[in-house]
């Protein structure tokens, strides 16, 4: 059974930064790809970024590319999303998913396990 836990969401003004912490728990946590979704009110659930169980190959959607950085530190089983120069539109919850493959994924459905998520709030 694996477990995710996200944190570090919390209300930040425009152009600042954040960086959001997975904790995965549970048998073999640390040889799952890992990605990162956002979802903002009245909207359907998007790809933000992901990583290799390795950390060696990431991907990241056009909106976030160049501001948004996904690493992962398997020693602490944790993965991390550092968000740099935030926009008004970056408001969302942020969860963080597992899949047990080796490839990288960016549609939800593929994911086996979820966090609850974190609020992100970008103000203007």
């Amino acid at each position: 059974q694996v477990q995710l836990v996200e944190s570090g969401g919390g209300l930040v003004q425009a152009g600042g930064s954040l960086r959001l912490s997975c904790v995965v728990s549970g048998r073999s946590g640390s040889n799952y790809g890992m990605g990162w979704f956002r979802q903002a009110p009245g909207k359907e659930r998007e790809f933000v970024a992901c990583i290799s169980w390795s950390g060696g190959s990431t991907d990241y959607s056009d909106s976030v590319k160049g501001r948004f950085t996904i690493s992962r530190d398997n020693a602490k089983n944790t993965v991390y999303l550092q968000m740099n120069s935030l926009k008004p539109e970056d408001t969302a919850v942020y969860y963080c998913a597992a899949v047990r493959s080796a490839f990288l994924y960016r549609v939800q459905r593929l994911y086996d396990y979820w966090g609850q998520g974190t609020q992100v709030t970008v103000s203007s």
